[in-house]
């Protein structure tokens, strides 16, 4: 049944259906000043037939109307440095950077996520021990960053950190880089709409999924940061943060608190290139930007 006969079948067939919040309604005299698109969580690898379907992820992107200007990388670019030795990581980055410069015509900027970090006990001395080996990767001088385009501000967080033992990671900003969010939010004009992406889920639902829940649910501090109410409350003050993407757990989710919007969108890789995590196919998001703060947006299974 098509929608207009549905409608005409239940008595609403004159009634005009509005957007729903967040969502805006394209005219000629309202047309978005720019197209970009959320990948995450891409896990890449020679393996799993993982460089053929992540070339094909790449051109499912180029081949939207209208077309992808910018592409957002939202961490996890790599299969797992986790404790790996080095001459894993070099071949997996070199992949990385070989389907780029092959099958992809678009910038990308790029988010650390927690498997982009070099975790390894025995190797602390080694000067590209953390982040550095990454960042160095992707020419980041350091892995929080902002810019402009199209009049809107983009704000990439560093959302992994070392835990207290140090082994393992959790979900925050931290002290430092909290405080230069802060003066960026300041310093950016009310007027200026902000789009904010991290690897880790400032909030989510996604955690809410689980199995033989009988009367309580574990999120855990690597799963969502630890540091939601104090990031919100600083987003409170601050109406023009429209929108805040994320990745990291594989599944797609969209939650809607005080007028911010938190999208957690699937992973490229789905289920680290076996098929579907849970509901959720591999995937990317979809993200049409105005000029007023309004956003059109939508998942996207290649």
């Amino acid at each position: 049944m098509n929608r207009r006969s549905a409608l005409k079948n239940i008595g609403l067939g004159s009634i005009l259906l509005s957007p729903l919040p967040g969502f805006a309604k394209t005219s000629s005299s309202s047309l978005p000043v720019l197209r970009i698109a959320h990948l995450t969580d891409v896990h890449l690898k020679n393996d799993f037939d993982a460089p053929a379907k992540y070339a094909r992820c790449l051109h499912h992107v180029q081949q939207q109307s209208p077309k992808v200007t910018l592409i957002l990388n939202g961490g996890d670019i790599v299969f797992d440095m986790n404790k790996e030795e080095l001459h894993s990581i070099d071949e997996q980055w070199k992949l990385t950077h070989q389907i780029l410069k092959d099958e992809c015509s678009i910038p990308v900027q790029y988010c650390l996520g927690n498997h982009d970090i070099w975790w390894n006990e025995n190797n602390k001395g080694q000067t590209i021990y953390g982040k550095k080996y990454a960042m160095d990767q992707l020419q980041l001088s350091r892995p929080y960053y902002s810019f402009m385009k199209s009049g809107w501000k983009f704000i990439v967080l560093d959302s992994v950190h070392l835990d207290i033992d140090q082994t393992w990671y959790i979900g925050k900003l931290g002290e430092e880089q909290f405080q230069w969010l802060e003066n960026e939010l300041q310093q950016t004009s009310s007027n200026t709409p902000i789009l904010i992406m991290s690897h880790i889920p400032i909030l989510t639902a996604t955690l809410m999924i689980e199995d033989h829940i009988v009367n309580k649910w574990e999120m855990l501090g690597g799963d969502m940061h630890t540091d939601t109410a104090k990031i919100i409350s600083l987003f409170h003050q601050h109406p023009n943060v429209k929108l805040c993407l994320s990745g990291h757990i594989h599944l797609r989710d969209k939650v809607t608190y005080n007028e911010v919007t938190y999208i957690c969108n699937g992973a490229v890789s789905g289920a680290w290139w076996k098929g579907n995590k849970r509901e959720t196919a591999p995937g990317y998001g979809l993200i049409d930007l105005y000029a007023d703060g309004r956003f059109e947006e939508r998942y996207v299974n290649y």
